[in-house]
């Protein structure tokens, strides 16, 4: 599904919209698109849509934020990172077990990480404030 935002707010909503439309379990969402394409936003809006209280921030120095809400909200950021390897060098499969939400900020960098059942969205940008956002994997209503 292709989606057009207009500008943060509306990535924030569709982030939201995701969080109503995922399945019960341990869910892996890959997120792709370049620098300032609006990952971020889309992850405060996923936060919010699962009860996430206080402030979403990129995980970029830290590799991993927590989030507790009505899911857990494992928040990565692979930008760092140098393969898959240090994906599971720092607990990957842990974060995994625990059935909660894992977004995945920079998922090109860690190729092979995934089981292929992972929801991908793609942001790319159509202008200042525009972005086109596909969400694959899952239908939202």
């Amino acid at each position: 599904m292709v989606f057009l935002s207009q500008n943060e707010a509306d990535t924030e909503a569709l982030g939201a919209r995701l969080a109503a439309a995922l399945p019960a379990g341990g869910v892996v969402i890959a997120l792709y698109g370049e620098l300032g394409a609006g990952k971020t936003a889309f992850v405060r809006g996923l936060a919010r849509g699962l009860g996430v209280k206080g402030t979403v921030v990129s995980p970029t120095f830290t590799i991993v934020n927590e989030y507790p809400g009505q899911r857990e909200l494992f928040h990565f950021d692979m930008y760092r990172l140098g393969g898959a390897d240090e994906l599971f060098d720092i607990g990957w499969e842990d974060y995994l077990a625990r059935e909660g939400v894992c977004a995945v900020e920079w998922s090109e960098n860690v190729p092979g990480a995934f089981d292929g059942t992972e929801i991908r969205v793609t942001i790319g940008k159509e202008g200042e404030n525009a972005r086109r956002i596909t969400v694959e994997g899952v239908e939202l209503c």
